[in-house]
């Protein structure tokens, strides 16, 4: 006797899920690039904390009362891990190779996102080190754990150098040159560069400096123009393609 009230009410919720899938769709094409980021940042940090919950709770009943060879965080024993949590996160820039080989000079404008973001895990005020997360089969997952000294390395910079929610800050990635570098855009608008130590490692930044009579991180606080170390990544990423070949 109620059957079609009831049938028709299933056709309803129906029409209604198949309408607000192309809904959230359009929503998400419809941003800017802001909001983009700021929607992918907050899903891309749900599931940095789902997976370090799992994480934790795996390490802790695997390895209770020792800490495992190779363990890829900072902490002195598993256990620790309870009090740990995921900070904040940032999206991951890279520049192609072959822009920087062809001598482009705009390093800002060449730097595009790769996909990847990465979350600082926090022990009580203390970086211990990083979840990066992707997007794989249209959900965000963990795919690591790790980058201890880098952790430190970003946290460090980036309250120095960051505003209150980090946007002006951008943490760009050159692999063929193993280059890690903060980019800070200042209230004027104006952009420099924070090599982080995989960059003052690779291009030799502090030799140079030193054999120039400076400091690698003398200008601004430590901040570099892109043109105080373009020619240093040029001859880097050309050494490394090279020896891929």
């Amino acid at each position: 006797m109620h059957a079609k009230p009831v049938v028709q009410a299933l056709l309803f919720s129906a029409c209604l899920l198949a309408m607000s899938a192309p809904l959230r769709a359009q929503s998400t094409l419809t941003q800017t690039p802001q909001q983009l980021q700021k929607t992918q940042g907050n899903d891309a940090g749900a599931a940095a904390r789902r997976g370090f919950a799992e994480f934790v709770q795996h390490q802790i009943q695997a390895h209770a009362g020792n800490l495992p060879d190779g363990f890829p965080l900072d902490v002195a024993d598993v256990q620790d891990l309870k009090d740990a949590s995921i900070g904040y996160g940032f999206p991951v820039y890279t520049v192609d190779p072959k822009d920087i080989v062809a001598g482009r000079s705009d390093f800002s404008a060449m730097a595009k996102p790769t996909g990847t973001w990465r979350f600082v895990i926090d022990l009580k005020h203390r970086p211990i080190g990083l979840a990066t997360v992707e997007k794989i089969n249209g959900a965000w997952q963990t795919v690591a754990y790790g980058a201890a000294g880098l952790s430190k390395d970003v946290d460090a910079l980036s309250r120095f150098h960051g505003n209150a929610d980090h946007s002006n800050l951008r943490f760009i990635r050159v692999y063929q040159a193993r280059s890690d570098f903060l980019e800070v855009a200042s209230a004027n608008g104006a952009v420099r560069f924070a090599p982080l130590q995989s960059a003052r490692e690779s291009l030799l930044l502090q030799q140079r400096a030193n054999k120039s009579g400076g400091n690698a991180n003398d200008s601004a606080g430590g901040l570099l123009d892109a043109s105080q170390f373009a020619e240093s990544l040029r001859a880097a990423v050309k050494a490394n393609l090279a020896n891929y070949r």
